[in-house]
């Protein structure tokens, strides 16, 4: 045998020629893991860190983390008053930016009904795409403003909402965009407001028929042969069991005109996990969750998909 081809040197090699031929053409490798602590993509984050956003301007004082903390500060009644301490997750703009340009149109329309921060409506407007997005917050709609204005968007095409998204049908006509892309609350992983309509200040059961109908809703508004992306991660209960948010989400979204098509899983830095980790396993055998479900469905015809998106370029 040739000695170029022995042992595991010429194997690796080809593996990692063969990935980075993928990111040169793709962005990142099209495969069923996103990892987010790979140098290629934290390079592309800091670059879009780089242009000014700061999704966490409007979050600090209005997210109200974790109510099991409130309860035992005996934080109760009006929330809205209290500032709890804040560890509120920051939408990454790398997901945003690959999931625009693998699953959209060219200049395709963005409905966000849970628009949070100001990342995605930022980055759509960067690459082109126009963005509305609704949100339950005034004070995070009026940050979310001023951080596109800073950045120089075009307002022209950045619209974000204040209100509740079981309302979209006042502001989106159905069949009207090209694209869904949202990123859900996790329940009650982080409380943001002490309304009656919150998600995340819901019971479970009510927050499972609510979620339910946003989402019917906002994938009517879908036009045929198009993609709606959903970012989601699973909470436990107060018994340690998962809920399963992201069958829930599932079986809001899927019909007859509607699949689930991509199974996508975002690894997360490892940040604190680390430390936490053997107390937790030891103490009750639960494992660090260092992942999120990027869940893809599609409206239409599969086959159509060829003809309606175009080959992905400038990357």
């Amino acid at each position: 045998m040739n000695s170029l081809f022995d042992g595991e040197e010429f194997r690796y090699l080809f593996i990692d020629s063969a990935k980075q031929n993928l990111n040169d053409k793709f962005i990142i490798p099209p495969f069923s893991t996103f990892d987010t602590r790979q140098g290629y993509w934290q390079n592309r984050k800091d670059k879009w860190k780089a242009l000014g956003i700061k999704s966490e301007l409007g979050r600090d004082a209005q997210t109200f983390h974790m109510k099991d903390w409130a309860d035992k500060k005996g934080k109760t009644g009006e929330l809205s008053g209290n500032k709890l301490p804040s560890d509120t997750s920051i939408f990454d703009p790398t997901l945003c930016e690959i999931c625009y340009k693998w699953f959209n149109v060219d200049g395709g329309k963005i409905l966000d009904p849970f628009a949070g921060g100001s990342v995605r409506g930022i980055v759509a407007n960067v690459l082109d795409y126009e963005y509305l997005g609704i949100d339950l917050s005034e004070r995070q709609i009026e940050a979310n403003y001023e951080n596109a204005k800073e950045v120089l968007c075009d307002m022209t095409k950045l619209k974000w909402i204040n209100d509740d998204s079981i309302n979209v049908d006042k502001y989106v006509d159905d069949e009207s965009v090209d694209m869904i892309f949202t990123c859900p609350p996790y329940y009650d992983l982080e409380i943001y407001s002490d309304k009656e309509n919150d998600l995340s200040n819901m019971s479970f059961e009510d927050f499972k028929k609510a979620y339910t109908v946003i989402l019917k809703k906002c994938f009517k508004k879908l036009k045929d042969n198009r993609f709606g992306i959903i970012v989601i991660g699973d909470v436990r209960d107060k018994n340690g069991y998962y809920r399963n948010l992201i069958d829930i989400t599932k079986s809001a979204i899927c019909c007859e005109k509607i699949g689930f098509y991509n199974d996508i899983i975002l690894l997360n830095s490892l940040a604190s996990a680390s430390l936490r980790a053997e107390g937790q396993f030891k103490a009750s055998r639960k494992v660090v969750k260092v992942h999120q479900n990027v869940l893809v469905f599609y409206k239409g015809n599969v086959k159509e998909i060829k003809n309606n998106f175009k080959e992905i370029t400038g990357v």
